[in-house]
């Protein structure tokens, strides 16, 4: 999947802050746009950044789905 599809997916969920540490470290900060809550990640490498970050968001709607089918 193409970076460009898995930033869009993120975007419907979660508002971003992309930032640059020392070092060339990459910084992205995700924040949930319904709750507030706040989760960061950090990578040298771009890519492997927002495949970090996808790989969170799609954990998180698993675990929303479970919840609703408990309920």
């Amino acid at each position: 999947m193409r970076n460009t599809t898995k930033l869009k997916q993120i975007l419907l969920k979660y508002d971003l802050a992309l930032s640059m540490e020392e070092e060339n470290l990459l910084k992205l900060t995700l924040v949930d746009k319904s709750t507030g809550s706040f989760t960061s990640f950090e990578h040298s490498s771009y890519s492997q950044l927002l495949s970090k970050c996808y790989s969170f968001f799609l954990q998180e709607l698993k675990k929303a789905e479970s919840v609703r089918r408990k309920a």
